[in-house]
């Protein structure tokens, strides 16, 4: 048993090889940022990482001088009121969508399937004049809707098979009971399809955290601006002065928080999948 169990690793061994070569590779380049970011502009240059000392004052002067906390505060607001947001707007529709049974329901799954291929470009525009004639430019309140709206159809198409494969015996038992549609929907429903939830609420943070493009067009002003929008302005503004250090420290602020996020809930966004596979 042992030899075939052996044998089977042998013939894996040329899939693995590629992906251990990726690994080692991230794993030295996501080394040597960490390093340059905490070394001075000239151990940088001269390929000598760390020689003068740990600079942690390429850290704090973001904090300091750039007020990067605001940004970073800003974001979170952003990401965790979006993410409640969509999941607020689109688990209800998919729910309809995935179990009731009513005329039109296959042209809703359609249009929303539709808005899946809509280039953000195309749609910016439009939504930015809305916003002008709503008097509502510059307020964080504008991203925010922003955020939700576009992100909407892909968490409706992707809650729908979770919510159809959930057993119609459920929802029976729980109206036997008494209990009405909207609370079996949020007591029963809602708790059977948390790993969809949790699942979609991560893509939703890694989207919405690093999110760009409607950041610069709906966020004009300072005090509502986004981390990632800040990094362009910081990365401009060390490079004319020559603090590659700070332009490398301001990388890492920004990097780091999806980084840890992805790091701990991996597993639940592979099971969550995997779930969403078997049973859709």
């Amino acid at each position: 048993m042992r030899s075939v169990a052996m044998r089977k690793k042998m013939n894996l061994l040329p899939a693995y090889i590629p992906l251990y070569a990726w690994l080692l590779f991230s794993v030295i380049l996501f080394g040597w940022v960490i390093l340059a970011s905490l070394s001075s502009t000239r151990d940088i240059f001269t390929n000598s990482l760390l020689k003068s000392g740990i600079h942690f004052s390429n850290y704090t002067d973001l904090f300091k001088e750039q007020d990067i906390g605001r940004y970073f505060a800003n974001s979170v607001i952003y990401t965790i009121t979006a993410c409640i947001g969509i999941v607020a707007v689109a688990a209800p529709a998919a729910y309809m969508l995935g179990r009731a049974q009513f005329r039109g329901r296959g042209l809703l799954n359609m249009m929303f399937m539709s808005a899946l291929a809509i280039p953000s470009i195309l749609i910016s525009i439009p939504l930015f004049s809305i916003f002008v004639e709503l008097k509502l430019t510059g307020s964080i309140i504008t991203l925010i809707l922003v955020y939700i709206c576009t992100n909407v159809p892909f968490a409706v198409f992707f809650l729908t098979s979770f919510f159809s494969s959930v057993p119609k015996e459920l929802e029976e038992s729980a109206a036997m009971d008494g209990c009405g549609p909207i609370r079996a929907f949020v007591q029963i429903i809602l708790p059977v399809a948390q790993p969809g939830i949790i699942t979609l609420s991560i893509f939703n943070f890694l989207g919405v955290w690093n999110e760009y493009f409607f950041a610069l067009i709906f966020s004009n002003d300072a005090n509502s601006r986004t981390l990632a929008l800040s990094l362009q302005s910081i990365v401009y503004g060390y490079a004319n002065t020559g603090n590659y250090g700070g332009i490398f420290a301001a990388c890492m602020v920004v990097f780091l928080p999806s980084f840890i996020v992805y790091l701990f809930v991996s597993k639940r966004i592979i099971s969550g999948l995997t779930v969403g596979a078997v049973k859709g």
